[in-house]
């Protein structure tokens, strides 16, 4: 290659030289850029502040582990203020609903009673048809009489053989005979007795009385229907009771408790009530029953508490509070 084409290929000194001004302006820009992140990457008073706190209100992690221990939470094992250890939500139910049933096939021929009435011990509340128990009730005590003239002849033959026997006309043998026919009839007439107060007892079972002081929960049956102790089943069958009722100043209210606040419930333990429908209300009560055994599904301990005096508002099914007080 010749001087000349050399020469063509280098660089003039003027056009080598670099320009001033460009290498400036991307000095500031990366000046500038550096400057805005500083400003919003430092943190303010306020954040340094919230940090803090945060920092002070952090649970310690336990040692060896990764997990974050919560803090405990709040129990109502402490008493409150009106000294209550724990407050729960149940229904107002009867101790006992008693529901009356026949002792055997009949027909209501009146009932004397409707839904709400209020009703005292051995009050006639159902009659039944009672021709069949009377006809039976003759028919025994006609078999009564037959019996009380066999056993009286049987009587009588005996003494004529004593005396008999006495005159030496007779032998013992007919003594004997006449003795075993006279227990006969004493016995004849001791089974008939019992026929006589078996069929008093089928019609007095007719006459359907209240064996409590108490209300009419449901009336069951109208006069006319057939009645019968027994289910066969069906929707359309004969009822098997008459009347259900209960007494009104036996309630109890009947709460589901966690098996985690079982600690806090006690037999005898006192109790406040007050009646959802009129929280204004207050009535004392008492555990008066923890059940034995708890539902596994639930994981839940039924719990009745009996009320004490209860009036008309406490109206049982409805819902009441129920708390549970402190020793």
């Amino acid at each position: 290659m010749n001087p000349e084409q050399l020469k063509a290929l280098q660089i003039k000194p003027d056009v080598k030289k670099r320009p001033e001004r460009s290498v400036w302006i991307i000095f500031i820009g990366v000046a500038l850029v550096t400057a805005v992140g500083a400003y919003y990457a430092w943190p303010k008073k306020q954040e340094e502040r919230r940090l803090l706190e945060g920092q002070k209100q952090r649970p310690a992690t336990t040692p060896g582990s990764n997990r974050i221990s919560a803090a405990p939470e709040a129990t109502n094992a402490v008493p409150k203020a009106n000294g209550a250890v724990l407050t729960v939500s149940g229904y107002i139910v009867n101790r006992e609903r008693i529901e009356l049933s026949p002792r055997f096939i009949g027909v209501v021929k009146w009932i004397g009673v409707r839904k709400g009435d209020r009703v005292a011990k051995d009050q006639v509340v159902v009659r039944l048809d009672d021709a069949e128990q009377k006809a039976h009730l003759q028919e025994a005590e006609g078999r009564l009489a037959n019996a009380k003239v066999a056993v009286n002849k049987a009587e009588l033959d005996y003494e004529r053989v004593k005396k008999l026997i006495a005159d030496r006309i007779e032998t013992p043998q007919t003594e004997d005979d006449a003795r075993l026919r006279l227990e006969s009839a004493r016995a004849s007439l001791q089974e008939v007795q019992g026929n006589v107060e078996l069929a008093r007892t089928y019609l007095d079972w007719t006459v359907i009385r209240s064996p409590i002081d108490g209300v009419v929960l449901e009336k069951l049956v109208d006069a006319g229907e057939l009645v019968t102790p027994q289910s066969f089943g069906g929707g359309r069958g004969p009822s098997t009771a008459f009347l259900a009722m209960a007494d009104p100043k036996d309630l109890q209210v009947e709460v589901e408790l966690n098996e985690s606040d079982l600690s806090k419930v006690f037999l005898d333990q006192v109790c406040r009530i007050s009646p959802e429908a009129y929280p204004d209300k207050s009535y004392e009560g008492r555990v008066a029953e923890i059940a034995p055994e708890a539902n596994r599904q639930k994981g839940t301990l039924q719990v009745k508490v009996q009320v004490r005096e209860p009036d008309r508002f406490m109206t049982p099914e409805l819902s009441a509070k129920v708390e549970f007080l402190a020793k």
